[in-house]
């Protein structure tokens, strides 16, 4: 995982410097480590900006989580976090900046962070500020793994989710009428029931609504629903108000 995320960092680093920062990243690279060194000192510091430390946070998931599990947590998180305040050029500098942080290139980091005019007033990423003064906050899993991650390759625990999978009964389907309000402003009945999953709602969406599933991110009490939630992990009930932000213009970022 650290090896793809390394590539995905320097894929991250290229676009930023090229759209974001008008390759002032890139430069800083090309120029060796000296003068990236030296536009850090020289760079002009308010009295509440530190340089960024290295710092590899520790949390625990709620569940052993795998790799993938993780990647699609983060992708989730950088793909909404746009849509609700701050913006969008300094959400995607973050994103770069912790992917370089967490492949110990804390050099690449600090200058993606310069380069867009970022300021940390205590040295983390974990909450920062742009040139207009919007607050950015990256949840801790943005930064590093849980200490409870597990290897996908593992094949005990593919046959041991299996075995789980097979010995859950089936539950008892009740449709209902679900209303889903979409960021476009409209709302929308889908017929559900208890037991369908988020991946199966946007299905159906994307056939009522033309609107491909890609492009949806569902939340519910302000918290974001996985493709793998069902109603009833949610509690989510008949009369309740579910959450759609339509995402109007996708961006596609190369792994």
């Amino acid at each position: 995982m650290w090896q793809a995320n390394c590539r995905r960092m320097h894929n991250l680093a290229d676009w930023i410097s090229g759209t974001v920062m008008g390759g002032c990243v890139g430069r800083s690279r090309m120029d060796g480590q000296g003068s990236a060194r030296s536009s850090t000192r020289t760079k002009k510091r308010g009295g509440r900006n530190e340089p960024l430390k290295k710092e590899r946070p520790k949390w625990k998931s709620e569940y052993p989580m795998m790799e993938g599990q993780l990647r699609s947590k983060r992708d989730e998180f950088w793909d909404t976090a746009p849509a609700f305040d701050g913006r969008k050029e300094i959400w995607d500098a973050l994103r770069a900046a912790a992917l370089a942080a967490e492949c110990n290139d804390l050099e690449l980091a600090q200058a993606i962070v310069d380069g867009a005019c970022i300021t940390l007033p205590h040295g983390s990423l974990t909450e920062s500020y742009d040139e207009l003064g919007n607050c950015y906050q990256l949840p801790a899993y943005t930064l590093a793994p849980p200490v409870n991650l597990i290897s996908e390759t593992s094949s005990e625990n593919k046959v041991s989710d299996s075995t789980q999978k097979q010995a859950q009964p089936p539950p008892c389907r009740q449709e209902f009428q679900l209303r889903v309000r979409l960021s476009t402003g409209n709302d929308v009945r889908l017929t559900a029931s208890m037991a369908d999953s988020i991946a199966e709602l946007k299905k159906q969406l994307e056939e009522r609504e033309e609107i491909d599933v890609t492009r949806q991110r569902w939340f519910f009490s302000g918290k974001l629903l996985t493709d793998k939630t069902r109603l009833q992990d949610a509690k989510i009930q008949k009369d309740f108000v579910v959450q759609v932000i339509v995402n109007m213009n996708p961006q596609v970022i190369a792994n």
